[in-house]
């Protein structure tokens, strides 16, 4: 029993996205050890934060959409925990209290050791910022009013997993932001929303039944594909941009070696008119922007 009660809250944590969500630590650290200074235990902070916050975000999913009625018959992905039955909404909720408060003692440990721990205008920004990416995760799903329930789901991922995570993590190992370093933050960025797209085509069908106003069910199937092609060809682009702009060796393109594999996965999305054939491609998407970070952190390196 305790064994079936453990497998349920790994399931419930998804550890499969957690490749996507150390990307953008891994690619502001990347950059801030090109550049110098890097602080190792900025890094290490920064990713042990980023993992309360991805297991915030999950969990708060599992509980969010089945209150909300998204977790049905209907679903295609893999059965979520409260709506199993295998964990009560009671123990989901307690979770989420649980992790949020580990995700802001994290978090707070991690500006300090970025900015110091006196508070200044530089500690009050991130404190801030931390805070709106803890109820970001809190409230995608769940509460009365949840934002992925309208449409808004991109645009914060792109904003939390791009932008802010990337940009956030460099500027606490330099204590500047280079106006180059917004182009792999927006590359982190569309292939995270790329990831959150992949799951609402899956989703599509159920989304519409339960009034989930995904943009995938605002824009209808063809358009949501077209969209897809958009956020993964973008974001090797901004790479490619950036490589241009700071381009010191032929090295540097390494991580273009990406390329056939994205190419396989448009592919895949493109042919499959079943989105319960899209589930795999989640896991896929994933670990690509994962390696895709480390090719250009390892480019870096070079």
């Amino acid at each position: 029993m305790k064994n079936r009660s453990v497998v349920a809250w790994i399931h419930a944590a998804r550890p499969r996205t957690l490749p996507l969500a150390f990307s953008s630590t891994l690619m502001g650290s990347f950059v801030a050890w090109h550049d110098r200074p890097f602080k190792w235990p900025v890094f290490g902070l920064a990713l042990v934060t980023t993992l309360f916050l991805q297991i915030l975000s999950n969990l708060a999913n599992d509980y969010g959409d089945t209150v909300n009625g998204a977790d049905n018959h209907d679903r295609v992905g893999p059965a979520r925990s409260v709506q199993s039955g295998a964990i009560s909404l009671r123990n989901m909720k307690i979770a989420v209290i649980i992790v949020s408060l580990l995700a802001l003692s994290s978090g707070i440990v991690l500006i300090g050791m970025g900015v110091g721990f006196t508070p200044s205008i530089d500690w009050l920004m991130f404190l801030v910022l931390g805070i709106a990416a803890l109820i970001s995760a809190i409230v995608y799903t769940a509460g009365s009013r949840p934002y992925g329930y309208k449409g808004l789901g991109d645009l914060f991922v792109f904003l939390f997993f791009g932008l802010t995570g990337v940009v956030g993590t460099y500027y606490l190992h330099t204590g500047y932001i280079p106006a180059t370093l917004w182009l792999p933050a927006a590359s982190v960025g569309l292939l995270s929303t790329a990831v959150l797209n992949v799951n609402n085509m899956r989703d599509v069908k159920g989304d519409t039944r339960s009034g989930k106003r995904t943009l995938v069910v605002a824009m209808g199937s063809p358009w949501s594909k077209k969209y897809h092609t958009f956020l993964v060809i973008g974001a090797l682009l901004a790479l490619m941009v950036y490589t241009l702009f700071r381009f010191e060796h032929a090295t540097q393109f390494i991580y273009l070696v990406m390329v056939f594999y994205f190419a396989k996965h448009l592919k895949v999305i493109f042919e499959n008119t079943d989105p319960a054939a899209l589930d795999p491609q989640l896991r896929m998407l994933a670990i690509g922007t994962f390696f895709t970070v480390l090719f250009f952190g390892f480019s870096l390196m070079l």
